[in-house]
């Protein structure tokens, strides 16, 4: 009866099943975990380029660039538009009209060629997406830190 009670606590498969499962639990993690910090530094840069470009464009807000949402409302701030405009990128489609609208000004005030930001077109182009964001992101980071 005691063999019984012990056989029936331990699992059918002992080492293969639950240590496979195991071990893509923690391979899902690992890659949970690198994904986050991958994200997060996307986020520190876009949110740095923008509080460079708000900083030498001497707008009085560029902490919003820092704020997640708020920093919506800081593009139309640098175009001297009412803030209320930013409501617009929280919509489909408007939002990628008016961040090229936007940025070809902010752009333009930098000196750079508002063509720069055409980029944002390969957002909505499933194949090019890849590229386009890496493509915006130093793009972005050419109108923050270059010296024109």
């Amino acid at each position: 009866m005691e063999e019984q009670i012990i056989t029936a606590m331990q699992p059918a498969l002992p080492g293969s099943f639950a240590g496979l499962m195991a071990g893509l639990m923690a391979i899902a993690l690992i890659v949970f975990f690198l994904l986050l910090l991958f994200l997060l530094a996307i986020y520190i840069y876009n949110s740095w380029a923008w509080y460079t470009i708000a900083k030498k464009l001497k707008c009085k807000h560029a902490f919003l660039a820092w704020i997640p949402i708020a920093n919506y409302f800081l593009l139309p701030i640098l175009v001297k538009k009412h803030w209320t405009y930013g409501f617009f990128i929280l919509l489909p489609i408007a939002n990628l009209v008016f961040a090229i609208i936007w940025c070809w000004e902010i752009y333009k005030k930098r000196g750079y060629s508002g063509e720069l930001n055409l980029v944002k077109i390969g957002l909505v182009i499933p194949p090019l997406i890849p590229l386009a964001l890496i493509a915006d992101m130093i793009i972005l980071g050419i109108v923050a830190w270059e010296k024109k």
